[in-house]
């Protein structure tokens, strides 16, 4: 996801301090990846720059002097622009789990270790999306179901892989 154009986005829906963007952002987005302060302000200082957003007033905080900041019609044709544009497909070719198989079996060394120990992880980690949906809020459900998915897809990968491992070492020891 992108940061600065997300930030964007919750500005065009209100003028917004950073504290308040970063608060917002991490309900929304940064489900166990959250923004640390350094960043947002780092990137409001580039979209100030760039003149997507401007600071709309000054006023007193409990620490520094709060900035409230503003998005302008560029940053807004950017949002615009933007979330008009599909998404590119990631067909995910070049994966970790594809370099770690393939080098195991390079190498001499057991994939199907690496492919068990991959399976186990999986699974627990649908186990805990499973959790969140059961208990989340909508937002949280959404968020685990994309997951889920994606994590389902990696284990047909893997079951697949599995029963193609002699194949794959034959032709990657070539």
């Amino acid at each position: 996801m992108t940061v600065p154009l997300t930030l964007l986005g919750l500005l065009e829906r209100e003028p917004s301090h950073g504290y308040d963007l970063k608060r917002d952002y991490d309900a929304y987005f940064g489900r166990g990846k959250p923004l640390s302060y350094g960043q947002v302000y780092n990137t409001l200082s580039r979209l100030a720059r760039d003149g997507k957003v401007v600071m709309s007033e000054v006023g007193p905080g409990e620490g520094p002097d709060r900035k409230r900041y503003v998005i302008t019609e560029r940053g807004a044709t950017e949002v615009d622009t933007w979330l008009a544009e599909p998404v590119e497909p990631e067909p995910h070719l070049q994966t970790t789990l594809f370099a770690k198989v393939t080098l195991a079996l390079m190498l001499g060394r057991p994939a199907e270790s690496y492919l068990d120990a991959q399976r186990a992880a999986h699974l627990k980690r649908m186990r805990e999306l499973t959790e969140v949906k059961r208990s989340g809020a909508l937002v949280d459900a959404l968020l685990a179901d994309h997951g889920l998915f994606h994590l389902e897809a990696d284990l047909r990968w893997i079951e697949l892989t599995s029963a193609r491992l002699d194949a794959l070492a034959a032709e990657v020891r070539r």
